[in-house]
């Protein structure tokens, strides 16, 4: 049972990514999910989170308009498709998820002991 975080990588300003949080064990539509980075000497952040129940989501201010979270039940995994990234972006991103989250409220707290946590992916982001 375990929750993987992949597609980081080194890009410039201006390029897109997208981040794949894969669960093998459970299935993820029960669950709310949340992607969280943390950049060096920085406290971690809830960067988008989307509810289990009816597909809320949340973003933190700063990537509004530029980031996208969605489920695909299908292939059991949430992704966070990155456009126009930033330099300030760059950080080690992770995907958590919770079975009994109400809502998007996990992105509000993010050093919670959440039911999975994944293992992070570099995402640098070159000016």
């Amino acid at each position: 049972v375990q929750l993987q975080a992949s597609g980081g990588g080194l890009v410039q300003t201006g390029d897109s990514l997208r981040l794949s949080c894969a669960a093998s064990g459970f299935t993820l539509d029960h669950y709310a999910i949340g992607w969280f980075r943390q950049a060096p000497g920085k406290e971690r952040e809830g960067v988008s989170c989307i509810s289990s129940s009816d597909g809320t989501t949340y973003y933190v201010e700063s990537v509004k308009g530029r980031f996208t979270i969605s489920r695909d039940n299908a292939k059991n995994t949430v992704y966070l498709q990155m456009n126009s990234l930033k330099p300030e972006d760059t950080a080690v991103y992770y995907c958590a998820a919770d079975r009994f989250a109400v809502g998007t409220i996990i992105c509000r707290y993010p050093l919670n002991p959440y039911d999975y946590w994944g293992q992070g992916t570099q995402v640098t982001v070159s000016s």
